[in-house]
């Protein structure tokens, strides 16, 4: 699972079967490298071939959805956060796909204890198993929500100051 390409196969076949081509297409990717995803994907469970179709022009195509299997994925401790996180990185390269003006962020800063902030988390864990919950409506849009906590870099301090 540790690859961003397989996880944006997984977000786009969530809701909908795709064909490899229609995912390679999408992700804007070579249609073969696409597919040995795939397959590594079907192999572990983590996408069903459902029934095949006729293409445009008469050629045999799979569609495949996700099958909505969970996992755990150890990040590592890569110095960076891009690379050693996994799911930040899928959504680095889903939001640059996208574009930045389509993308509705925010930020707040805050200063929690840490029984507070361990109250907040699981907070922010019910309402994130409340919308997963939520049955998916086939006429919706489909929407997707990335949420990161982190602590602030502390600000350097004049002891940190080497030339003074």
């Amino acid at each position: 699972m540790a690859s961003s390409l397989r996880l944006q196969i997984l977000r786009l076949t969530l809701h909908e079967p795709r064909t490899n081509k229609e995912i390679a297409t999408t992700l804007e990717r070579n249609p073969a490298s696409v597919l040995h995803h795939v397959r590594t994907l079907v192999d572990t469970g983590f996408l069903i071939a459902q029934r095949p179709r006729r293409g445009g022009r008469g050629s045999r195509e799979v569609p495949y959805l996700s099958s909505g299997k969970s996992w755990y994925l150890d990040v590592g401790g890569e110095e960076d956060p891009g690379q050693a996180d996994l799911l930040l990185r899928t959504f680095l390269d889903e939001t640059r796909r996208l574009g930045v003006e389509r993308l509705q962020s925010m930020r707040l800063g805050f200063r929690l204890t840490a029984e507070a902030r361990e109250e907040v988390l699981g907070r922010l864990f019910a309402v994130l198993q409340e919308i997963a919950d939520t049955p998916s409506d086939p006429d919706g849009e489909p929407w997707g929500l990335f949420l990161a906590l982190h602590p602030e870099v502390p600000a350097p301090t004049a002891a940190d100051d080497s030339s003074v």
